[in-house]
C-alpha cells in the first residue's frame, strides 16, 4: 500500500476539482478531445480523467495506487462514464508509445522523479499531442505545507519540489527538449473549512499528504498538530471558517514534431 491510500484522498480531490477541470479545459482549448485518445497520469480518483471522458475522449487512467483506481471506477460507475484504469507507475506506465492525443494530471505528476516523467510524457504522445497539467505555487504563507518544514525540515535525500513545476525557468527547462509551445497560467483555488477543528481532521484524518507527514514526525508528531492547528488559526474568519487561497499554475505544452 502506498501512502496515497491512507486517510480519503476522495475527498481531497472533490476539494480540488475545480483544478482537475481547469487542467482538461486548458487541453481542450488546443486539441479538441472528442474522440481522442486521452492518458490521465497519477489520476488519483479520477478527476481530470472523468472530466475528459465528459468533453467525448477515450480516456485511460494510470495511478500507481490500486486503491485510488479502484475509486476511480466505482466514481466513473456511477457517472455512467465507460474509462480504462491501469495499476502503474506514471513514470513507467507500459502503455504503447505515441498513443496518447492527449496527456493530462491534476496535482500529480508534479510528486514524480521530473526527468523520467518528461521521458514517459515524451515517448506516450504522439507528435503534436498536448500535455496539460498542474503544479502548487510557491507562496510566503501556506498554513497546510509550512508546519511540515518548521518541524520536519526537508525530506531527506529530496532531489526535487513539487512545487518546482511552478517555477517557470524549471518549467522550460524541463520540457523544452521534447515539447514546444509551453504556455503556463496562474490561477487561485480557495480552501474553505466550515471550523478549524475540521480543517485540523482534513490535515490529521483525511489527506493522504498530511497523514504520512504525522506518521514520519514520530515523537514530534504532536508538535506537527500543533504547528498546524497554530498554522490554520491564523485564517479563522469571524463566521468561524477557515478559508485562505493557494495559487497554482496550469502548464500545457505541445510534443514536437520533429
Amino acid at each position: 500500500m502506498t501512502e496515497w491510500a491512507s486517510g480519503d484522498y476522495d475527498a481531497v480531490a472533490r476539494r480540488i476539482a475545480g483544478i482537475a477541470r481547469h487542467v482538461v479545459d486548458a487541453v481542450a482549448e488546443r486539441r479538441p478531445l472528442a474522440g481522442a485518445a486521452v492518458v490521465d497520469l497519477a489520476c488519483g480518483t479520477g478527476t481530470a480523467a472523468l472530466a475528459a471522458a465528459a468533453h467525448g475522449a477515450r480516456v485511460t487512467g494510470v495511478d500507481v495506487t490500486p486503491e485510488l483506481i479502484a475509486v476511480a471506477a466505482e466514481n466513473a460507475c456511477r457517472s455512467g462514464l465507460n474509462l480504462t484504469w491501469e495499476v502503474a507507475d506514471a513514470t513507467e506506465t507500459g502503455l504503447p508509445s505515441g498513443s496518447a492525443e492527449a496527456v493530462v494530471s491534476s496535482m500529480g505528476l508534479i510528486f514524480t522523479e521530473p526527468d523520467a516523467q518528461v521521458k514517459e510524457l515524451a515517448r506516450l504522445l504522439k507528435p503534436g499531442g498536448v500535455v496539460g497539467f498542474s503544479a502548487w505555487l510557491r507562496v510566503a504563507v501556506n498554513p497546510l505545507i509550512d508546519p511540515i518544514g518548521l518541524v520536519l525540515g526537508p525530506p531527506p535525500g529530496a532531489t526535487f519540489s513539487p512545487d518546482g513545476w511552478a517555477e517557470t525557468a524549471t518549467t522550460l527547462a524541463r520540457l523544452w527538449p521534447a515539447f514546444t509551445d509551453i504556455r503556463i497560467t496562474t490561477a487561485t483555488h480557495r480552501w474553505v473549512f466550515a471550523s478549524l477543528p475540521d480543517a485540523l481532521s482534513f490535515v490529521v484524518d483525511t489527506s493522504p499528504m498530511h497523514i504520512s507527514a504525522i506518521e514520519r514526525a514520530g515523537r514530534r508528531r504532536d508538535r506537527l498538530i500543533g504547528a498546524f492547528e497554530t498554522a490554520l488559526a491564523a485564517h479563522v474568519g469571524a463566521d468561524g471558517r477557515v478559508a485562505f487561497d493557494a495559487p497554482y499554475r496550469v502548464i500545457t505544452a505541445e510534443r514536437r514534431t520533429v
